[in-house]
């Protein structure tokens, strides 16, 4: 069955393809509420201490699992998700709508990509952001600040 969202048989011996995440959680539970209902994530399976879900768009799948002691997952500061959406506004206003807190709204980077960034239910770092083809180039330089910018 050919499936788009993989490379041909041809190409895949010429790299990978990022199609799962595994994201470590408090509760399984609240964070199903938040990446299915608020961000339009597809249910494949849940069950006690484990969800998998797939993208809207594209194949890739996230699994939620919780941790054992049910504390606060090592290491959220060491990961940033990034969930590209052409509707970043109305997205967030949505978002907004229902409760969600934004770190900060939606706003054009020196980089030239929009983003808003927010935080999952175990308080991982996640960007809502808007590239489109800017994605695939290099970066433009940043202007200085004037400031010491080491």
């Amino acid at each position: 069955m050919f499936n788009p969202s993989l490379p041909p048989p041809s190409m895949a011996h010429r790299g990978v393809s990022l199609n799962h995440v595994i994201i470590w959680v408090r509760k399984v539970p609240p964070s199903l509420r938040f990446y299915r209902d608020l961000l339009g994530f597809r249910t494949i399976e849940s069950m006690a201490g484990y969800a998998r879900l797939k993208s809207p768009y594209g194949g890739a799948t996230l699994a939620l699992h919780e941790t054992r002691d049910g504390k606060s997952p090592a290491g959220t500061r060491q990961v940033v998700l990034y969930f590209e959406t052409r509707d970043l506004a109305k997205l967030c206003q949505r978002l907004q709508r229902k409760g969600v807190r934004f770190d900060q709204p939606p706003m054009r980077m020196p980089w030239g990509w929009d983003h808003a960034y927010l935080r999952d239910p175990d308080g991982h770092e996640i960007s809502l952001y808007w590239a489109g083809q800017k994605r695939f180039r290099k970066t433009p330089p940043m202007k200085s600040s004037g400031q010491n910018d080491t």
